[in-house]
């Protein structure tokens, strides 16, 4: 059935009823007949306006045939009449429905535009008046509680169902109008609110998951058997829109996803406050651009859609919206990273605070879903399941790394799916199957970073072939790597997190004289694991000020949880050196500053690396929260030998070049080994020849001079 035609219906009813008034007014009306009535007051036409004053109208006839006398009692599922359910929904009485019912008559059908005007004594008023539609609905227009029916705080206007315009009118002249959303709506178009464009859009679907999430459950439960508004604490950014999405799914609910303005919203603000409009009359919607106008056309959404809102993010100062949003009939989620304030709800009822599950890095099969394919075929060795589903473009190599490549990245639903739409898009871009750098390159995209503020990005550009080290250093790095990756299994699914808030982090030092790769090493790692490097500055982080150093340590700390990335604190001693005895007030203020450090390596979830060239400068409490220690040993001669022959590697040499004896007499390491062929490469290329023996001498003795180290004369002889 066309959703209009009940609605059609009842206009025909309100037209003949109309019809009746009109005729009723104009058999005494001395000047019905004139052509200009409306635009001038004759003489007659005084005393005829004196008699209508007199007279009370009696009786009131239903045009309204079909309405309960409680909407309550109209079944929500009818989808004959859309009055009905509209009714039913916003908890309108049956004056109101009538109301609105008049107000929209001339948007409906333009025949009741020169009706309107006749009995508004005004040809070119052509909507009801506050007058007319007391007047049709049989109510005396100095009733009180008949005007209430027209008051800001009554339904229908805060609702967003009908607007009394014109305030500088006398009351009883001012027009009604309902907005064109809601006439839509009643003619069964329910394309979203343009005023809402750009601010609330669906959420995105979650991608499946396996991770048995028993908060979502129950929550999808509460909210199927009514509304309630919530707040979800996340503690990464993703966590708390892809619990209450899925919670929303399972409920069988609509939803719409809300980005309100404000400062740490990402959203443009106007500077005003929630609950200030920008405009204080009831005008056509072109002329609202106040966050109040907004918030209430949010809500009118939901209510004619019959949907719950996400709220995500909250702004840095939510309480008026908080308030706003907290209505009883209409279920809302708010997502945010700060701590519940319960004067957020000064004055209404709190909501349920819950804390949103995390998200397990690099959901295989969220992941999997993301990029058009099966979990199945995505699945490492050790899970069931047959390798198919492969969408178009995914090569054997990608499906079969795939865990390995995702593990590091904690993104969310939402951030998977656009890192996956921007991996497919980078290989269309460069022509070839979609690869892993691909994945790792969007991937990185969509974990933006603040810490470039504080540090120094690096992007990785080595691997495992560039370490000269020995055997155990190596197991260590690679251990290092493997517990970045499944930190979620371990501390999260296997419990073995430590308790007491500690954070899923992977800390390590690594400790050995300078040059002995402990740098390139940290690079290494970051590029095994697909993450971008940040070298902490610490020229930005120490501050004379009491205080300020642990305020900026506070920043890049903050920055590096929501970060998918490796932080590299060089020289670390420098911040995280041991505590003293206190004999002044310099003494106390460093151990505050160490006791800060401990307290929040302990909740940290990030991916640290400290360096130092002596060990022994770093707490033992600092030790103690380590996750690896890494001792990078000075190399010896066969070592210092591979260390030469891999700095030649990619440089013109002349036939029968030999680093050995330089590997065997300069005791350098490895840094120190790399800047004298740079120095011998210089040397080479300024002649326009290959590097030769003496090329490298040189370029010994000078890091050997550099290091105020004796350099004999018998090195001179070769």
């Amino acid at each position: 059935m066309n959703p209009s035609a009940p609605l059609l219906a009842r206009l025909d009813r309100l037209r003949a009823r109309v019809a009746r008034v009109v005729a009723s007014r104009s058999a005494d009306d001395p000047t019905a007949d004139d052509p200009l009535r409306g635009l001038y007051l004759p003489p007659g036409a005084v005393e005829h306006l004196l008699r209508r004053a007199d007279a009370v109208q009696k009786g009131r006839e239903d045009a309204f045939a079909g309405l309960p006398e409680e909407p309550e009692e109209v079944e929500a599922g009818e989808d004959a009449d859309r009055l009905h359910r509209l009714a039913v929904r916003f908890g309108l009485t049956l004056l109101d429905a009538e109301l609105l019912l008049l107000a929209l008559a001339p948007d409906l059908d333009r025949t009741f535009e020169p009706l309107y005007g006749y009995l508004n004594d005004d040809v070119s008023r052509r909507r009801a008046t506050v007058c007319l539609a007391l007047e049709l609905c049989g109510l005396p227009v100095h009733a009180a509680e008949a005007r209430a029916r027209f008051h800001p705080a009554a339904p229908l206007a805060a609702l967003g169902l009908l607007c009394v315009e014109e305030p500088e009118r006398p009351f009883l002249s001012r027009s009604l109008r309902v907005p064109d959303r809601v006439v839509a709506h009643l003619l069964g178009d329910d394309t979203q609110d343009h005023a809402l464009d750009g601010r609330a859009r669906p959420p995105a679907a979650p991608l499946a998951s396996r991770q048995d999430d028993a908060l979502t459950r129950r929550l999808a439960k509460r909210l199927a058997a009514g509304p309630l508004v919530v707040y979800l604490r996340e503690q990464r950014e993703g966590d708390g829109l892809a619990c209450a999405t899925a919670a929303l799914r399972d409920a069988g609910l609509e939803a719409l996803h809300y980005t309100p303005r404000g400062p740490g919203t990402g959203a443009e603000s106007d500077g005003r406050p929630y609950g200030q409009d920008h405009d204080h009359d009831h005008g056509h919607e072109g002329r609202h651009h106040g966050l109040d106008h907004e918030v209430s056309a949010l809500l009118r959404e939901a209510r004619l859609r019959g949907c719950a809102l996400v709220v995500a993010p909250l702004p840095d100062r939510p309480g008026p919206l908080v308030r706003a949003l907290s209505v009883p009939d209409v279920a809302v989620l708010l997502v945010g990273t700060g701590a519940y304030d319960p004067q957020w709800c000064d004055g209404h009822r709190d909501p349920l605070v819950l804390d949103a599950p995390r998200q397990r890095s690099g959901g295989l099969d969220a992941w999997s879903a993301g990029l058009g394919m099966t979990a199945a075929a995505a699945a490492p060795e050790d899970q069931d399941g047959p390798a198919d589903g492969l969408a178009d473009g995914l090569v054997g190599d990608l499906v079969d790394e795939l865990a390995e490549v995702v593990a590091p990245f904690r993104l969310g639903g939402e951030h998977i799916r656009r890192a996956a739409r921007a991996a497919r898009e980078l290989a269309a871009f460069e022509d070839a199957p979609l690869s892993a750098a691909h994945l790792r390159r969007a991937a990185r995209q969509q974990s933006a970073s603040g810490l470039e503020q504080h540090a120094r990005r690096i992007r990785p550009a080595v691997d495992w072939d560039d370490l000269v080290l020995p055997e155990a250093p190596l197991a260590h790095l690679r251990e290092l790597a493997l517990r970045a990756r499944h930190r979620d299994r371990v501390l999260g699914e296997w419990r073995l997190s430590a308790g007491g808030g500690r954070g899923r982090g992977v800390l390590a030092l690594f400790a050995g004289e300078s040059g002995t790769g402990k740098t390139l090493s940290a690079e290494v790692v970051a590029a095994e694991l697909g993450l971008d490097l940040y070298v902490v500055q610490l020229s930005s982080v120490v501050d004379k000020y009491v205080g300020e150093t642990e305020k900026n340590l506070e920043r890049i700390f903050t920055e590096a949880d929501r970060t998918d990335a490796v932080l590299l604190f060089d020289e670390a001693d420098a911040v995280f050196g041991k505590r003293s005895e206190v004999k002044d007030a310099h003494d106390r203020y460093a151990n505050l500053e160490s006791a800060y450090l401990l307290q929040r390596l302990e909740s940290f979830d990030g991916i640290a690396l400290l360096t130092t060239n002596l060990r022994a400068n770093i707490d033992d409490a600092f030790t103690r929260r380590l996750d690896l220690v890494v001792d990078f040993p000075f190399p010896d001669a066969a070592q210092r030998l591979a260390l030469w022959r891999h700095s030649l590697a990619s440089v013109p040499c002349a036939p029968g070049i030999d680093p050995a004896p330089c590997a065997r007499e300069f005791e350098l390491a490895g840094g120190s080994i790399r800047s004298a062929v740079v120095t011998a490469a210089y040397a080479a290329a300024g002649r326009g020849e290959a590097v030769t023996d003496a090329d490298l001498l040189t370029g010994a003795q000078r890091e050997y001079r550099k290091a105020g180290r004796l350099v004999l004369d018998e090195h001179n002889a070769w």
